[in-house]
């Protein structure tokens, strides 16, 4: 079972041989064999990489993120090919009912705002139960934007009352790089399972690639927030952001047993694609590891 993120991030060559990944820096040479490898950050702009690799890569389903020059994340690779039955599974996609969306997209951000509401409580606000009954009140769809109001309670209850998620600041460059990362790890699931990620079932931006993503990784946005609240008087720097990308090997409780986050979203991925059939939605609430 692949269990590791590689991140590089100085001058490299990337290749392929005999299953492995090949990193090329300086006078140093480094073998990690792909069935290790679960995703690969490249965060240097100083990188090539062999077109060999980039097809094996494909062909083993490994995440590879591309950061840009100020080592923020701008793009990832995605195979065409990903499961047997992809067109079937698209068209199921495309056939999805609007009563099952709506249905799913309140259970979504419900257990969203469950999940803000549990954070809140670790350091007593007063605004937990402001936000429970918000979820209490989420309707089909979320037609109330429940979602809206609880966000501003609990943004300004985390990080102070002048605080915005548009805002120039270090807190929103941080919760943006482990949004992106967080992000990428559901589009990885969702393109395993035969799905596109740009057909959502509340997200409909037309540029936007990652609709179904958006949707699917809202309940899990709250461990983000977590680390960079507990974190929020240090430095953004390349050690921080290190320890983001860790967050995915720490164990967090899913269905009543500890599992690591990245085994979580590719169990929960699978579960909310197919209660779209079924409509059996598997709650995911945030325990810390």
């Amino acid at each position: 079972m692949s269990f590791r993120t590689v991140v590089i991030q100085k001058q490299s060559k990337l290749n392929y041989k005999n299953k492995f990944l090949v990193v090329k820096q300086e006078n140093d040479e480094k073998y990690i064999h792909l069935s290790e490898i679960d995703t690969i950050i490249v965060d240097s702009i100083s990188v090539s990489i062999s077109a060999y690799l980039l097809k094996e890569l494909s062909d083993n389903k490994i995440n590879i993120i591309f950061c840009d020059e100020k080592h923020n994340p701008f793009g990832e690779l995605k195979s065409f090919y990903s499961k047997h039955n992809t067109s079937k599974k698209i068209l199921e996609q495309i056939n999805w009912s609007k009563d099952k969306k709506d249905y799913i997209w309140m259970r979504i951000i419900k257990n969203k705002i469950i999940n803000q509401s549990l954070l809140l409580r670790k350091f007593h606000s007063d605004k937990y139960e402001l936000l429970l009954s918000y979820s209490d009140t989420v309707k089909s769809n979320d037609k109330t934007n429940r979602e809206g109001h609880a966000a501003k309670v609990y943004f300004n209850s985390l990080f102070g009352k002048g605080f915005n998620r548009g805002m120039d600041v270090p807190i929103n460059s941080a919760l943006n790089y482990g949004y992106a990362i967080l992000l990428s790890n559901f589009s990885k699931e969702i393109v395993s399972n035969g799905y596109l990620t740009q057909l959502g079932i509340h997200h409909k931006n037309e540029f936007n690639e990652f609709n179904l993503s958006c949707d699917l990784m809202e309940p899990f946005r709250v461990i983000i927030d977590n680390f960079v609240y507990f974190n929020s008087e240090k430095n953004f720097d390349l050690e921080y952001k290190m320890n983001i990308v860790n967050l995915f090997n720490n164990k967090f409780i899913y269905k009543n047993k500890k599992y690591t986050l990245k085994d979580i979203i590719k169990m929960y991925v699978k579960n909310t694609l197919e209660s779209l059939d079924n409509e059996n939605y598997e709650d995911f609430i945030f325990y810390e590891g």
